[in-house]
């Protein structure tokens, strides 16, 4: 391009595709570097992740609408010494030279065959904050990006001809985030971005009068954390699809698709798509460095002859094997990188190139999508509500729930002195009356919970160290109790936690202040176990589903989980969450896997999937939610594998489907409220109306009210048994063991019940209804006619409806009268 010539590139137009067409749940953490973060080649995406020394990966294109398969590489650690800091590296399109920028603002050109130091060096940008090196399709032309003197950001392009100084420059405006550029060697187009930014900017780089022109300026919706080119043999350039741009965000991997408008799209626009580089190395690493030197064989893009080994169609076994070994997790990863990922390989065809567009191939590896995904969270009706609640505490700590719950009553603090808790029956809705019978426990309750086996005992833990269990009367409180049953003494500091055993009956775990989690036998109203090894406050505890494991999580940043019968000392340790603001812990999964709820380094609320057995190895996924300064507080159904998450002051409930393999985490409808709620707290399984698909029944608290609800999934068939999110259910109820064997070493598994009411058919044995014949219209046949049948049948019903002209008249048929009537 020069002065008096435009450009053939000028109407390029960057293209944003639908969210829907964005690829989803990949897990991306902040990085302090300024790297691109994401690359892209014929077959795979790769990115890098939120946890320490792995990437991701993730095919471009899937075949036959498979589903993508997110995978991870642990990568090797492989530093060497340096004299300064590197800040970019690049090959020249020949492989001949090496150009590199540092930190001491020079750029240097090595011939690594020839010598171990640079051939050329000169004063790189003004400022040494960080830079970046491309080598551009000219071997004499390298392209830079940094900072210059005044801390504006630029572009410069240089000559090795005239090494002093830059051929050109093109500035912008003075800004934190450095450059990232991109660059296409066929077209000579540029891609600068900036991470934390949402602007693209496209460049046309012209090196034989040496100028850098801007072409266009696209602003995303997303900031970006890195971007890659997608390779051009992946182009649909029958369309005139120029370039194709992935955007690397913390949630989402977004294509940026430039196009030309031209108005014949018969034929390949040779001036806009020359011959590209292949795929096949032209020479083996031996022979290049013996000396030997060979470019790689141009292809054409032209899709009929385009060659099959590039982006081949059908992707078999023998493809599906060399995707394996590139990927493969056999190799043992080092100790620097911290996390060890069983499943980390591609065991899915989905990484072969189709020759779809590519536009329509993003669009097929957006991954799986939840069988919840259409929940529905509805508030019942008002008459079931309970009303006119007065006096709710507002100063319970984080580590509680707000209140609890069972199958019966519900249990909540109130304002005020003497630590008051109001026990109301869940059956008796309606408007309160003003004065309440409550339960004075006489110190402020830190945290309560219900037994899980006697719906009539309630635990309370004080503010003075002290638990106290109450007993409820059957038909609930008619007076106010003030001494408890019992009142278990052991801990120096207030409580933070109790929690009952799963499994056993009459078994209590405790937390406290003083560091200490402590195991209670209420049959002996004794401690029998003391856990130790925290050293700050204890956020969250949390039995096992079995009940053999104890995890906690607490403000040193350390995840803990202890086998109480073996050792009072964790069994495995590993890293927490970052932030100190609060933290949940549960396990889901069956027990494979442990999930915190807490925040990361920038207070965002996060969540944090463990594997038990690797605790040591930190989370194997992360997803972030929102900004938020409460917890988010977390309840899991094990039947469904539904996560609810909402924090007290919230008018939003998060739903995910958790789930075993990648991606971990499939996100549902959310619930919402008209008002900030104080709790949500959910009933056993066997409450649902199994009938109308509710998979969760709860209760939410507000300010003045307790309103029921329910979570439905929207089916069809309600007439059948949905035994596909209702398998058989835990009888929770109900311990499989007492304390004392629990104690002694014995574990048992409670039994399991089938939801399935009476009389109703699952859908799973439902009788396959008969194919209905389609029937097409009369529409369908008149289009596959001709114009002369048509014209035809509408003259032949014309001449039907009017008559045959040849019949006789209505006045032929009357008679008239005799000669005599004349008279």
């Amino acid at each position: 391009m020069n002065r008096f010539k435009a450009s053939k590139f000028k109407n390029c137009i960057p293209k944003i595709p639908k969210k829907q067409d964005w690829i989803a749940d990949i897990g991306v953490a902040s990085s302090s570097s300024n790297v691109n973060n994401i690359k892209c080649g014929q077959r795979l995406i790769a990115y890098n992740t939120d946890s320490l020394g792995v990437l991701g990966l993730t095919p471009l294109e899937v075949v036959n609408g498979e589903k993508k398969t997110v995978s991870r590489l642990h990568c090797h650690s492989a530093l060497n010494a340096h004299g300064d800091l590197v800040q970019g590296v690049c090959w020249s399109q020949d492989g001949v030279l090496l150009g590199t920028s540092c930190k001491d603002k020079r750029l240097r050109v090595f011939d690594v065959r020839k010598s171990k130091g640079s051939v050329q060096d000169a004063q790189g940008h003004d400022n040494n904050r960080d830079s970046r090196v491309l080598w551009t399709n000219s071997k004499n032309h390298l392209l830079t990006s940094g900072f210059n003197q005044v801390r504006e950001r630029e572009a410069l392009l240089w000559d090795l001809r005239n090494f002093s100084r830059p051929a050109t420059s093109f500035s912008l405006d003075a800004s934190s985030g450095l450059l990232i550029p991109l660059y296409d060697v066929d077209t000579g187009l540029l891609i600068l971005a900036a991470q934390g930014e949402g602007t693209v900017y496209c460049l046309e780089v012209n090196t034989e009068t040496p100028s850098i022109a801007q072409i266009s300026q696209c602003v995303t919706e997303q900031q970006s954390r890195g971007l890659a080119l997608v390779p051009k043999l992946c182009l649909d350039v029958m369309s005139c699809e120029l370039l194709c741009l992935l955007q690397l965000t913390d949630r989402f991997i977004i294509p940026i698709s430039y196009s030309i408008p031209r108005k014949s799209v018969q034929e390949l626009q040779i001036d806009l798509f020359p011959d590209t580089a292949g795929g096949t190395p032209a020479l083996s690493a031996k022979s290049w460095w013996e000396g030997e030197n060979k470019q790689v064989q141009k292809v054409s893009l032209d899709p009929s002859r385009k060659p099959a080994p590039a982006c081949p169609l059908n992707v078999g076994k023998q493809a599906v094997r060399q995707e394996r070994e590139i990927v493969s997790p056999d190799a043992e990863p080092s100790e620097a990188s911290g996390i060890l990922s069983p499943s980390s390989s591609v065991t899915s065809p989905s990484s072969g190139i189709v020759s779809s567009t590519s536009q329509r191939s993003l669009q097929n590896i957006l991954g799986p999508s939840s069988r919840l995904r259409h929940i529905e969270g509805v508030i019942v009706h008002r008459n079931n509500h309970i009303t006119n609640l007065r006096g709710v505490s507002q100063s319970t700590p984080g580590e509680c729930d707000g209140f609890c719950l069972n199958y019966q009553r519900l249990a909540l603090p109130l304002a005020g002195p003497g630590g008051q808790v109001a026990v109301l029956e869940l059956s008796q809705n309606g408007r309160l009356p003003d004065t309440l019978p409550t339960i004075q426990n006489k110190v402020p309750v830190m945290d309560l919970t219900w037994d899980p086996f006697n719906p009539h005992r309630l635990v309370a833990g004080g503010e003075d160290g002290r638990i106290r269990v109450w007993q409820i009367p059957a038909k609930g409180l008619t007076e106010t109790l003030t001494e408890p049953e019992i009142v278990l003494v052991g801990h120096n500091e207030r409580i933070y936690t109790v929690r009952f055993h799963p499994c056993a009956s009459d078994l209590l775990v405790s937390s406290s202040y003083d560091l200490m989690v402590q195991i209670w036998n209420l049959k002996t109203a004794k401690n029998v176990l003391t856990l130790q090894g925290h050293e700050d406050q204890i956020f969250s505890l949390a039995w096992s589903p079995d009940g053999r494991f104890l995890a906690t999580c607490s403000k040193d940043q350390r995840v803990r989980i202890y086998e109480p019968r073996i050792s009072n000392k964790p069994q495995q340790e590993g890293p927490g969450p970052e932030g100190a603001r609060g933290a949940r812990i549960l396990w889901v999964c069956n027990g494979k896997y442990l999930l915190v709820s807490g925040f990361d380094s920038k207070s965002e609320r996060q969540l944090s999937l463990y594997r038990p057995e690797e605790l040591s190895c930190g989370p194997i996924t992360s997803l972030s939610i929102d900004v938020s300064p409460s917890t988010l507080i977390p309840h899991y159904d094990p039947d469904t594998s539904l996560l609810v998450l909402s924090g007290k002051g919230d008018t939003r409930a998060f739903l995910y489907e958790v789930l075993p393999d990648p991606p971990y985490f499939l996100e549902c409808n959310s619930f919402n409220s008209s008002d900030p709620h104080k709790g949500l707290q959910f009933m056993r399984k066997v409450d649902c109306a199994v009938r109308d698909v509710e998979v969760l029944r709860g209760v939410r608290l507000s300010n003045s009210s307790l309103e029921p609800m329910a979570f439905r999934v929207p089916r069809v068939k309600k007439e059948f048994f949905q035994d596909d999110i209702f398998p058989p259910s835990v009888v929770s109820w109900e311990p499989s063991l007492s304390a004392d064997e629990w104690l002694s070493g014995k574990d048992r598994q409670q039994r399991s019940i089938t939801l399935c009411p009476e009389g109703m058919i699952p859908v799973s044995q439902a009788p396959k209804e008969a194919p209905v014949k389609k029937t097409l219209p009369s529409s369908f046949y008149l289009q596959e006619k001709t114009d002369e049948q048509k014209k035809e049948e509408l003259l032949s019903a014309m001449v039907a409806k009017l008559g045959n002209r040849d019949d006789p008249l209505p006045q032929d048929a009357f008679e008239g009268v005799d000669e005599d009537e004349w008279d």
